[in-house]
């Protein structure tokens, strides 16, 4: 049959065939012809699973439906040569019938609530990242005018950790946009964000008392204010000579001095400025301590720093995953990190952080919105590929609740195609939303 440019749910697409109901069984591609909140399914275009839907299809009574044979598992029925209504229906059919309508009602009111807290879900996506970009733009700010206004900048960025502080504590729901889209133009901003909100995250997960977490996001937010005043050609160069390295590894102790001019700062976020690039195993810069020696912001503003480093690197096409960052940090590179924290970093982070690209075990591609709860750390809540459904009104599903997919694993960036990577993560950006509450 011919197929014709999608138009819309009841518009055969491109490699579809028209089938009817008596058609499918089990394995068959199905797509129906109506919009996705006018059926009790979860998805409009999927692979029959069992009898159950073949007879709830069925009793939908559409007179087409369409499917894709590239991907059935079986091929469809033959069309049968035409439609025919038995005329000594029994009770047992309308009972049957009953029984189905009564199986569509619940998945449907179950569905409408589950598209509720997808909506929710939704608004606090847009809140958190309203948040990142104000704060983004208050710390480009900030560090812009360090320099000149040291006092004003410094309280302007004691202010903004306050508040994070606060949100990231408070909101139940969203928690804090962690890296929202690194859709910010300023770097040095946008990684200050998100290295102080995965510093508090970890503070967070240690139990750290709340009193001290403000002095964690100071100290993350001005980590790396000593590189004002390095030339951009060193920062950027992956190959430095012996010169330009001492010059990039000077960026601790002067960030630091330039901290102490300002005359407010206490010694926790200081102690961040300078020492973020001290190792746990004494090979780090400037000082070279080690182990507990080591101040304890610092060690966690080393591990927020490095992570965001990996995902978010000068060369884009050098991007790792928030599972390989994670890997390569425990594997490779734990001797430079407090090992304890590292563990309570991967522990609120999940087996899938947020911003992961996953496969389905359906086959679907899908992004990891929020963490994964403790007693399930392999079923977190994910946003699902579904070009056909606009992306304000994507399907957000939480893998723990519901009898379906779970995930197979996770994927890479470079594998994924820009128009998958444009909806799941808008500017191809990863984004780090919503680490959920109960993982803490």
């Amino acid at each position: 049959m011919a197929t014709a440019p999608a138009r819309g749910d009841g518009d055969i697409q491109e490699g579809e065939i028209a089938i009817v109901a008596s058609q499918l069984r089990p394995g068959v591609h199905v797509r129906l012809p109506v919009p996705w909140m006018q059926h009790q399914f979860l998805f409009s275009s999927f692979v029959i699973a069992d009898e159950e839907q073949v007879r709830l299809i069925a009793a939908m009574r559409l007179p087409e439906l369409f499917c894709d044979p590239r991907r059935c598992r079986v091929e469809p029925l033959p069309r049968p040569a035409a439609d025919t209504v038995d005329p000594n229906a029994t009770a047992a059919a309308a009972a049957e019938e009953a029984r189905l309508a009564a199986v569509a009602a619940a998945a449907m009111a179950e569905k409408q609530e589950r598209s509720r807290v997808m909506q929710r879900h939704r608004e606090g996506l847009d809140k958190a990242q309203k948040l990142y970009f104000q704060a983004a733009t208050t710390v480009s700010g900030a560090l812009r005018d360090l320099p000149a206004r040291p006092q004003a900048a410094v309280a302007e960025v004691l202010r903004l950790s306050a508040d994070s502080t606060a949100a990231l504590l408070g909101d139940t729901d969203s928690a804090l946009v962690l890296i929202a889209e690194r859709a910010h133009d300023d770097r040095l901003a946008a990684h200050s964000l998100a290295v102080m909100t995965l510093a508090l995250l970890i503070g967070k997960q240690a139990q750290i008392p709340p009193a001290a977490l403000p002095a964690i996001a100071s100290g993350a937010l001005l980590h790396d204010i000593g590189k004002l005043q390095i030339s951009p050609s060193i920062l950027r160069s992956s190959e430095r000579n012996r010169h330009e390295e001492a010059i990039y590894q000077s960026h601790g102790a002067s960030g630091h001095a330039a901290a102490k001019r300002a005359g407010t700062l206490a010694a926790p976020v200081l102690d961040a400025i300078r020492h973020h690039h001290e190792r746990c195993d004494g090979r780090g810069f400037p000082d070279r301590l080690s182990g507990s020696a080591i101040p304890l912001t610092a060690r966690i503003v080393a591990i927020a720093n490095r992570f965001d480093n990996l995902v978010n690197p000068l060369e884009p096409g050098r991007a790792l995953s928030p599972s390989e960052a994670l890997s390569v940090m425990w594997t490779r590179e734990r001797p430079a990190f407090d090992e304890h924290l590292l563990q309570f970093f991967i522990r609120a982070m999940g087996v899938y952080p947020p911003g992961s690209i996953v496969r389905l075990t359906d086959g679907r591609i899908a992004a990891v919105v929020a963490a994964a709860a403790a007693d399930k750390p392999l079923l977190p809540t994910v946003m699902v590929y579904t070009p056909e459904i606009p992306r304000q009104q994507s399907i957000i599903i939480d893998l723990a609740r519901i009898d379906g997919p779970a995930i197979e694993r996770a994927l890479r960036l470079q594998e994924r195609s820009p128009e998958e990577l444009d909806y799941l993560l808008p500017r191809r950006r990863i984004n780090w939303c919503h680490l959920s509450e109960r993982r803490c």
